[in-house]
């Protein structure tokens, strides 16, 4: 099927109002990378390096976070440590600061 021009025209506009309604979302974090590695991060924070970490205790994870930049609730959301991608609510890195309380 060929695409003339006005069939692009109609395309795009749709196409576009799909990304913003959701289509599109940041990737997540990758554990792999070197900022996660350096900072500790894992997707679940039962599973953090505790040996490594020995700042971790009980009950710390994303969604408690400072830099936590979602809503209550939301099951993932950007972190400024990890620009362009998202952290999974319950995971956690060494960068963990306490939201403090409203």
């Amino acid at each position: 099927m060929q695409t003339t021009r006005r069939r692009f025209i109609r395309i795009v506009p749709a196409a576009g109002a799909a990304l913003l309604a959701g289509g599109a979302r940041a990737a997540m974090v990758d554990e792999a990378s070197p900022q996660a590695r350096a900072l500790g991060y894992v997707a679940d924070a039962a599973r953090a390096d505790k040996s490594r970490f020995k700042q971790y205790a009980a009950g710390q994870r994303c969604t408690v976070c400072a830099l936590w930049q979602g809503r209550p609730g939301d099951a993932v959301a950007a972190c400024p440590l990890f620009p362009g991608t998202q952290v999974d609510a319950r995971g956690w890195c060494s960068a963990f600061a306490k939201r403090p309380a409203s």
